[in-house]
C-alpha cells in the first residue's frame, strides 16, 4: 500500500509538472504580453488599493479607473513619442537615401581635421588607408539602412499580433489588478516552502520588479529628455530619435547615453564648432551622465541591495537572452539567485548553531 501510495504521488507530480510546462509553452508566444502585464499590476497596486479605499466593494470599477490611467499617463504618450520618432526615423532614412545626409563625408572631414601627430598614430597602425576605411564604413552604415527597412517592414508585417499583444496585456492587467491579492495568495498556498521563505522571496520579487522598472525607467526617460534637449539647441536634425536612441541605451549602465553624444561631440571638435563640442560634452559628462551616476545606484541599487556591478551584469545579460525585456527579467534573476543563497545560508548557519542531540 505505501509503495503504491508512493508510485501515485510521484505519478500526480510528473503529471503536475507536465502539464505546468505545456500550459507555459502555450503561453509563450505572448509571453511579452502576461509579463508587462504583471509588472504593470505591480507598479500600480499602490493606486488600485487607494481607489479601492475609497470605493469600498466596487473593485471592477476601481480596477477600470486605475487602467484608464495607466493608459493615459504611460501607454498614451509612449504612442505620441513613438509617431514622432517613427517620423523622424523616416525622414533620416530618406536623407541617408538621397545623399544629403552622408557619413562618409563626415568621416571625411574628421579625418582631415586630424593634427599631424594622430594621423602618424594611424598610419603606424594600419588605419591611415582612408579609401578602404570610408568603404567599410559606407558598406556597415548600408547593411544597417537595409535593417532599419527589413524591420520596418517587419513591424508593418507583424503589427496585428502587436495589437492583439496589447491587448492581451490590458485585459490581462485589468484581472490582475483585480483579483491580483487573491491570485498571488493562491500562488503562495501551491508553492511548497515555509512561510517565512516564501513570504521573504515574494516581497523581494516585488521590490525588484518595482525598483528596476521605475529605476531604469525613469533614468532613461531623463536622459533620453536631456539628450534630445541639447541636440534640439544644438540644432541637431531629429532630436527625437537621437534622444530616443539615448533612452534606450541608457538602460546599459555606465555607458549607455555616451554611445551616442560622444561621436556627435567629436565631430563637432573636429569639423571646428569648437563650442557646440565643448558644451556638449560638458552637457554630457555633468548632466547625462550625473543622472546615470546618481540616480541609478538610487532608484535600482538601494531598493534591490544589490551591488551596482550586479545590476550591471544582469542587466545586459537579461538584455542579451530577452531583449528589452531583459532589463528586468535579468536583474530579477539576479535578486532571486541572492535571495534563494542568503535563505539557504541563514538555515545553515541556524542548523550548525543548534546544540547537538544528547
Amino acid at each position: 500500500m505505501a509503495k503504491s501510495s508512493r508510485l501515485e504521488d510521484r505519478s500526480f507530480l510528473l503529471l503536475l509538472v507536465l502539464v505546468s510546462l505545456a500550459f507555459f509553452w502555450v503561453l509563450w508566444p505572448y509571453y511579452g504580453a502576461v509579463f508587462w502585464g504583471s509588472v504593470l499590476a505591480i507598479l500600480f497596486n499602490a493606486l488600485f488599493l487607494r481607489l479601492l479605499r475609497k470605493m469600498p466593494q466596487k473593485r471592477t470599477l476601481a480596477a477600470l479607473l486605475t487602467l484608464s490611467i495607466i493608459l493615459v499617463l504611460v501607454i498614451l504618450p509612449v504612442g505620441l513619442i513613438s509617431a514622432l520618432l517613427t517620423q523622424e526615423a523616416a525622414s533620416v532614412y530618406q536623407r541617408v537615401q538621397s545623399g544629403e545626409l552622408s557619413f562618409g563625408r563626415y568621416f571625411q572631414q574628421i579625418y582631415n581635421a586630424l593634427p599631424s601627430w594622430v594621423n602618424g598614430i594611424l598610419g603606424r597602425s594600419g588605419l591611415d588607408n582612408l579609401g578602404l576605411i570610408q568603404d567599410r564604413v559606407t558598406s556597415s552604415l548600408t547593411q544597417g539602412s537595409q535593417f532599419i527597412a527589413t524591420q520596418a517592414l517587419n513591424i508593418g508585417q507583424n503589427a496585428f499580433d502587436f495589437f492583439v499583444s496589447f491587448f492581451i496585456m490590458l485585459y490581462l492587467l485589468f484581472f490582475f489588478l483585480r483579483d491580483g491579492g487573491a491570485l498571488s495568495r493562491r500562488i503562495k498556498e501551491a508553492i511548497p516552502l515555509e512561510a517565512e521563505i516564501k513570504r521573504n522571496i515574494f516581497s523581494k520579487f516585488t521590490t525588484v520588479i518595482r525598483a528596476t522598472v521605475k529605476g531604469n525607467i525613469v533614468v532613461a526617460m531623463l536622459q533620453g529628455a536631456l539628450g534630445g534637449l541639447i541636440f534640439w539647441f544644438l540644432g541637431i536634425h531629429a532630436p527625437v530619435l537621437w534622444g530616443t536612441l539615448m533612452a534606450f541605451l541608457s538602460l546599459l549602465p555606465a555607458v549607455g547615453a555616451a554611445i551616442v553624444w560622444i561621436p556627435v561631440a567629436i565631430y563637432f571638435l573636429a569639423t571646428g564648432a569648437i563650442w557646440q563640442g565643448v558644451l556638449l560634452i560638458a552637457y554630457g559628462v555633468l548632466v547625462i551622465g550625473l543622472v546615470d551616476n546618481i540616480l541609478r545606484p538610487v532608484l535600482v541599487g538601494k531598493d534591490t541591495k544589490m551591488p551596482d556591478y550586479v545590476v550591471l551584469v544582469s542587466t545586459i545579460g537579461g538584455m542579451s537572452l530577452f531583449g528589452l525585456n531583459g532589463f528586468v527579467i535579468g536583474p530579477v534573476i539576479a535578486a532571486m539567485f541572492m535571495a534563494a543563497w542568503d535563505i539557504f545560508m541563514k538555515a545553515r548557519e541556524d542548523e550548525l548553531a543548534e546544540p547537538p542531540l544528547p
